[in-house]
């Protein structure tokens, strides 16, 4: 939540799901491109922009991504008290947290108060009215004051958590460990039933309950890595929001997790985020 770029939702995997986004942005010298430009790209990719609010009194944060020969990325932050960061509660309705299957949100908005607060506020309102609480915590190392700082906000939310996603270079930061097996147990004592660790083109490892897996990465030459992550979730969670997370079995949950692959894969196979995002026909096709 807060977030401009939010490249999960913008998935067109996810043709044909409701998915209210709730984002502050500039108004100001940005206003044509945020008020117009902005919303059609997001309509274009599905999104629901029912809930999208615009700030006047604050800049909105521009994030700049290098990447490199291998398509590894690189991110710079243009951001202070900026429109995301300055979410409060009172902008995330109880109506849109009642007809939510799904509240989703990382840990950009963690950064900072008030989005820090809206943001652990909603999640707790969602949780208590039977929403799934799902988390992707993404360590940008220029956002916070300190390291230390970081990894406490990081893990403030998980008690909330129903489904969490961390990738290989997270883990460790939330557990203190490399090991997926004990690092996943360490995060599922916080009452998390589903956690996936992402480990690139060596696919996913996942922890259900006391079941743990893993399933294959889908090989391919890559462009870059912009949104992989992303991808991998939203492709994820565009079908775990059709199932009942106490009746869903290995197998459904494996066959899920290897379209989710496939999806990350086509996306890491192209250059830019929110284009090279797959279409729902390419990733079952």
């Amino acid at each position: 939540m807060g977030k401009l770029r939010k490249r999960m939702s913008f998935s067109r995997i996810n043709e044909g799901l409701e998915m209210p986004d709730l984002i502050e942005v500039q108004k100001r010298s940005y206003q044509r491109f945020l008020e117009t430009d902005l919303k059609e790209v997001l309509a274009e990719n599905k999104v629901d922009v029912s809930g999208m609010a615009v700030d006047a009194d604050h800049p909105t944060t521009m994030a700049v991504v290098s990447v490199d020969a291998t398509g590894e990325r690189d991110f710079s932050f243009y951001r202070s008290a900026n429109a995301d960061v300055m979410l409060c509660k009172e902008d995330i309705s109880d109506e849109a947290l009642k007809a939510a299957k799904i509240v989703h949100f990382g840990s950009v908005s963690l950064t900072a108060d008030p989005s820090r607060t809206a943001t652990l506020d909603a999640a707790a309102r969602a949780k208590k009215l039977g929403a799934v609480i799902t988390y992707d915590p993404n360590y940008r190392a220029n956002l916070w004051k300190n390291k230390e700082d970081a990894i406490a906000q990081m893990k403030a939310p998980l008690p909330l958590v129903d489904i969490l996603k961390v990738s290989d270079e997270e883990l460790p930061l939330l557990t203190g460990t490399t090991d997926c097996e004990s690092g996943t147990a360490q995060l599922a004592q916080n009452g998390i039933r589903l956690i996936f660790v992402t480990l690139g083109a060596n696919g996913v490892f996942y922890r259900f309950g006391e079941k743990t897996g893993h399933v294959a990465g889908v090989p391919c030459k890559v462009g870059d890595t912009n949104g992989a992550g992303d991808t991998f979730f939203g492709a994820a969670l565009s079908k775990l929001c059709k199932e009942k997370l106490d009746s869903l079995t290995v197998d459904k949950l494996e066959g899920i997790l290897a379209f989710a692959n496939k999806a990350a894969s086509i996306t890491t196979s192209r250059h830019g985020a929110i284009p090279a995002m797959p279409t729902l026909a390419e990733v079952e096709g």
